[in-house]
Formats: C-alpha cells, sequence, structure tokens
C-alpha cells in the first residue's frame, strides 16, 4: 500500500482512498476512506430503482421503488453518521411495510 492520498484497488477491483493513518495509530497503520465509492454504490442503486424497467419487476414482485428508496436514503444517512434522520426513514420504511403486510392479509 502507498502513503498519503493514494488509490490502490481492493480484491474485488475496486478503487479506494488510501491514506496514512493519524499519529494515534501504530506505525505502519493504513486509513481507508471509503465515502465515495459508497456514495457511488448508492447513486447505483439509486438509480436503478428509478428505471421503468426496474421498477415494473419489483411492481411485480409487490416491492414499491418508492418505498425503497426512501430505505436508500436512510442507508445512506446512517453510513454518513445521520444516525437521527436514518432511524426516523427506517422507521417510516418499517411501518409502510407493515401496514401493507397488514392490508394485504386483509384482503386474502
Amino acid at each position: 500500500m502507498s502513503g498519503d492520498g493514494d488509490r490502490d484497488r481492493d480484491h474485488d477491483g475496486v478503487e479506494i482512498d488510501v491514506t496514512s493513518a493519524g499519529e494515534s495509530s501504530p506505525p505502519g497503520a493504513v486509513s481507508v476512506d471509503p465515502t465515495r465509492e459508497i456514495d457511488e454504490a448508492m447513486d447505483e442503486i439509486e438509480a436503478l430503482l428509478k428505471n421503468g424497467d426496474v421498477i415494473g419487476f419489483l411492481t411485480q414482485k409487490g416491492v414499491n421503488a418508492s418505498l425503497a428508496l426512501v430505505a436508500v436514503d436512510a442507508l445512506r444517512a446512517y453510513l454518513k453518521g445521520q444516525k437521527l434522520a436514518a432511524a426516523h426513514d427506517f422507521a417510516d420504511v418499517a411501518d409502510e411495510i407493515r401496514a401493507r403486510i397488514a392490508a394485504t392479509a386483509k384482503d386474502a
């Protein structure tokens, strides 16, 4: 691995930012900041969930793409350390899924 601000690839070929760890870390320790890569992955998932063909496929399975997008936003917030916002969004998603399950069970 290299020093400050270098790029490296993990075992899956994903490019990651690699920097030397702070003074409190042992000598030679390396710190990895995957923020950019996580943002890119979340952006890709978001784009998929907005794709008409994907929406159609999910809808056939009873999955609401809009609700999935809220879950993606919740995960994105959690990964950025925005725990309160994430908890709120995750709770909203869970409540909505439960309500949909209950409504489906009543119709059956």
